[in-house]
């Protein structure tokens, strides 16, 4: 685990000294007061890059506090951020609740903001959109019903997809408010409430994680440890396509390209908890292009396990697993939680929820909780996350070309995930002294159980004697471990 963690890390690391953050134009009219923000243009080096990593580690806070100019200027930074990103959705009202709530910051940085903020309401700021309003909301209803229909007909993540496609149906009705800001005497719409309270706070994507921890057995990791180094190989297409959204001519921030470069790790709870933070604006077509390819896995990734393996790698049977003492079981969540608090403390909301419900699971102490985590939790939080992603499925954040920049990046990435772990079983199969089946690679991308099924699958058409899910559900889970660490990481890079 020290091993693919430290990857993660170096990887950042290079992606750090390799991206270029490009200043992020102000979202109000050309004439309004430009605020100095965190998103300021500037480069960070791989020295740079393994600095700041390094000061955000549990080792070197436990040893060097945050100071209090530390506080204050992340307290700033966050306030910029947040006011641009209410104003750029038009929630002007929710602009100046931010101003009005701020404390210990500068008098003159309030009053640009407020006057940031007046100069957009005044000339009536609208997000440019690709097509008229009415014609806009139109289209994104019939995408809200093309998405019921995948999820009810062909069975692509229903749990999901089908609340993602009515909350885009509710939000794209004109005059109805469902997902609107609060306004003065009335009240927002029940969906804006479900996104702030549940979204952009970061809770039902927490929650989520919760019950999938309570629902996830570790026994295959612990089973064969190496094989959490392809759940680690999966994970480069993240930084692939953070690098592809940069190359974009301007057209994302290193912030919009690092939520959009969490596709790759198939894990829609890390991408919306990444994207509310770093790019609340795309979150809504980040949310969907990580959730339509994990319902995609079936069919995106079999041709690229045929292309990239050999009929005789696809054959190879695996031996048995050993058993993995209920021990063992108890101590790994606490283990992966202690080194992740020392390593990186930005992963920990993800990691910590993760591992809480998985020793829920093995304690066996617990099982009213774990039951409850498995089941009327987590299907609860479903209900109302889906329809709060699908409420930032308006006409004019969607139908943009930004979004077909978010579908292009999320495939590269998922393509490119799937692939690097296929190429790091084969080179293990050939260094290993256990013979170990290629196909198991591919599960490395973390949308568990559905990539270890699919590996399966495959494998079973190349010998119908093979069967590979326990040794998929390795690289499976250790993918959702991966791109929480990325997530971790890219937080604390560009955060």
């Amino acid at each position: 685990m020290k091993k693919f963690i430290t990857m993660s890390l170096l990887a950042a690391a290079f992606i750090g000294g390799t991206a270029q953050v490009q200043a992020e134009e102000a979202c109000c009219p050309a004439d309004a007061t430009k605020v100095e923000s965190a998103h300021d243009e500037n480069h960070i080096s791989i020295a740079k890059g393994f600095q700041k990593l390094g000061r955000e580690t549990g080792i070197y806070r436990f040893f060097n506090p945050q100071s209090k100019e530390e506080k204050a200027a992340a307290y700033k930074a966050a306030l910029i951020k947040t006011v641009e990103a209410e104003v750029s959705a038009g929630h002007f009202h929710g602009a100046m609740e931010q101003i009005h709530k701020a404390h210990g910051v500068d008098q003159a940085l309030l009053d640009q903001l407020t006057h940031q903020v007046e100069e957009a309401e005044a000339a009536g700021y609208e997000a440019p959109a690709s097509l008229p309003p009415g014609l806009g909301q139109f289209i994104m209803i019939l995408v809200g019903l093309g998405l019921i229909f995948l999820a009810i007909k062909k069975g692509f993540e229903p749990l999901l997809l089908l609340p993602i496609g009515f909350g885009a149906i509710l939000t794209n009705i004109p005059m109805a408010g469902i997902s609107a800001g609060p306004m003065p005497g009335q009240p927002a719409g029940f969906l804006y409430y479900f996104y702030t309270v549940g979204v952009e706070s970061g809770v039902f994507p927490l929650l989520i994680f919760m019950g999938v921890g309570a629902m996830t057995d570790f026994g295959p990791l612990l089973a064969n440890p190496k094989t959490a180094l392809l759940g680690a190989a999966a994970q480069f297409g993240i930084f692939i396509a953070l690098l592809g959204a940069m190359a974009m001519g301007g057209l994302f921030s290193l912030q919009d390209a690092a939520a959009i470069g969490i596709i790759g790790g198939a894990d829609g709870p890390t991408a919306i908890f990444l994207a509310s933070r770093l790019s609340p604006n795309l979150l809504g077509a980040i949310a969907v292009a990580a959730y339509s390819y994990m319902a995609l896995v079936p069919i995106i990734q079999p041709p690229i396990m045929r292309a990239l393996t050999t009929k005789e790698e696809r054959a190879i049977e695996m031996k048995q697993l050993r058993h993995v003492t209920k021990t063992e079981k108890i101590v790994f969540p606490l283990l992966v939680l202690v080194l992740c608090l020392l390593l990186l403390p930005s992963a920990t909301p993800l990691i910590g929820m993760l591992m809480l419900g998985n020793l829920m699971k093995e304690s066996t102490v617990v099982d009213r909780l774990s039951d409850t985590a498995q089941n009327a939790l987590i299907n609860i939080v479903t209900i109302m996350l889906g329809l709060a992603v699908g409420s930032k499925l308006a006409a004019d954040k969607f139908l943009n070309v930004q979004t077909l920049g978010i579908l292009a990046l999320g495939l590269g990435a998922f393509v490119i995930g799937t692939a690097a772990g296929l190429l790091l079983a084969k080179l293990m199969n050939k260094l290993s002294k256990d013979k170990v089946n290629p196909l198991i690679g591919s599960a490395g991308v973390s949308a568990v159980p559905m990539a270890a099924r699919v590996s399966n699958k495959v494998g079973l058409e190349a010998n119908p004697q093979n069967f590979l899910l326990m040794h998929a559900m390795g690289p499976n889970v250790a993918g959702v471990i991966g791109s929480a660490v990325a997530a971790g990481v890219l937080l604390a890079l560009v955060g």
